[in-house]
């Protein structure tokens, strides 16, 4: 049964990281700009996607810690997921429908989509501590970004042949063949999610609260965990260095296709660099997890965000579009494992049963973190007149990142969540209840 319980929530980033590659990366933003806001000059149809994907991350970094709290105290992280799996999914199924100037509803429905997509998760990455062990979770968050970099890259490639080939498979055009692909995400999404919604079950239930004591108890336990990270001075110091980490990525992955076109390579080229990024993920997120076993978490870490001072050197000097072919093999190579095994450490260093609360505190404090690199990277770009010495700039978060990481004791941190799980645990007979520091 845990074997089936650890596929099932494998299966999950297989099921929506078809939203981040087909919605986020590939199709949708193209979409937007030249049939959703046709009507539109080009760079209010770009400002007002800009202002979409921003009013998303804001709603789900304001909610997501919020959710995690009621979900660990009404233990029903997956009737939590189920909720937010299904609206991100019919979201994308509702984009079936758009069509000229309708950008107002495709904004509203990405917006939906992506709190489905990254609320979801929430709950999603906090199940981690329940179906692995310690020893396990690193090798398993890596299999699950594999799932994910499988599933997406297969129904990306699927998706590219429909907008391609539109008339040889029957469409009538390439707008009916485009929203097609919306919904085959939604349905994809969908589909894949139901190992587990059937094989991960929350406990049964002993009483029922109303959703508004849920959501009062909520925003007192947010509270309380702003104020009880100092308790967790290991976890702390590594969500400081996560922060700055992980702000570099994110900007590497959310500005690389910009940056290419900049540099003049065209979106086809770009496209098949986003499909090398997918497969070559897919082996080397597995190998990193082997990889990471054997080394130790911060060893492999360090390996990985080398790597990454080593792509943002290499982006400074890129040309040509085989550059940024050797570049997306490159990212291939560390985004998934690195990725992988930072969630793995976090979920080492929280206690099990405030996880969802925990990982909701890291969703939107990193979400406000992350913000600050393409704003860097902007701001350099404005004020210099380069895309170079822009790209250039985000070295100083993978710095600053490795630095502070060599100061976390990340067995340290593990006895610490250990210790706060015995003191926050309440006895069902009456015992000790919450402490007060």
């Amino acid at each position: 049964m845990r074997s089936k319980q650890v596929r099932s929530w494998m299966m999950y980033d297989w099921a929506n990281s078809a939203f981040a590659t087909t919605m986020l990366a590939a199709v949708l933003p193209i979409f937007y700009q030249s049939v959703a806001a046709s009507g539109l000059p080009n760079h209010e149809a770009t400002s007002y996607w800009a202002f979409t994907q921003t009013i998303g991350m804001i709603l789900v970094a304001l909610l997501s810690p919020i959710l995690g709290a009621m979900a660990d105290l009404s233990r029903r992280k997956m009737a939590f997921l189920r909720v937010f799996a299904i609206c991100g999914s019919v979201a994308c199924m509702l984009l079936f429908f758009a069509g000229n100037g309708d950008w107002l509803y495709v904004s509203v429905l990405f917006i939906l989509a992506t709190i489905g997509f990254s609320g979801g998760n929430t709950f999603y990455d906090s199940l981690l501590p329940e179906i692995a062990a310690p020893d396990e979770r690193d090798e398993i968050s890596a299999k699950g970004y594999m799932y994910g970099y499988i599933g997406g890259g297969v129904l990306l490639a699927v998706n590219i042949v429909m907008l391609e080939k539109w008339e040889m498979l029957g469409f009538p055009n390439k707008l009916v063949a485009t929203q097609t692909v919306f919904l085959s995400v939604g349905i994809w999404w969908l589909l894949f999610s139901l190992p587990i919604f059937r094989h991960l079950h929350d406990p049964a239930r002993t009483d029922r609260k109303s959703v508004s004591y849920y959501t009062k108890q909520g925003f007192g336990r947010l509270a309380q965990t702003i104020k009880r990270v100092k308790h967790y001075p290991e976890l702390l110091k590594y969500m400081v260095s996560f922060w700055f980490f992980n702000d570099g990525i994110s900007t590497i992955i959310g500005m690389a296709a910009i940056y290419g076109a900049g540099m003049g390579i065209q979106t086809s080229h770009l496209i098949i660099a986003l499909l090398i990024t997918q497969f070559v993920g897919i082996p080397f997120t597995y190998l990193f997890a082997k990889f990471a076993r054997r080394l130790g978490s911060k060893r492999s870490l360090y390996v990985s965000l080398s790597t990454y001072i080593v792509i943002v050197f290499f982006g400074y000097f890129m040309t040509t579009a085989l550059h940024f072919y050797i570049l997306a093999f490159l990212v291939g190579m560390v985004q998934g494992g690195s990725q992988a095994v930072a969630r793995s450490v976090y979920s080492q260093m929280v206690p099990i049963s405030r996880a969802s609360e925990f990982f909701g505190f890291l969703s939107l404090s990193s979400k406000v973190s992350a913000s600050i690199g393409p704003a860097v990277f902007g701001m350099v770009g404005l004020m210099t007149g380069s895309t170079r010495l822009a790209i250039l700039s985000i070295l100083v978060f993978f710095i600053i990142g490795i630095i502070l990481l060599a100061f976390v004791d990340i067995e340290k941190g593990r006895k610490e969540a250990a210790m706060e799980e015995d003191t926050w645990n309440t006895d069902a007979s009456g015992g000790k209840g919450i402490p007060v520091h």
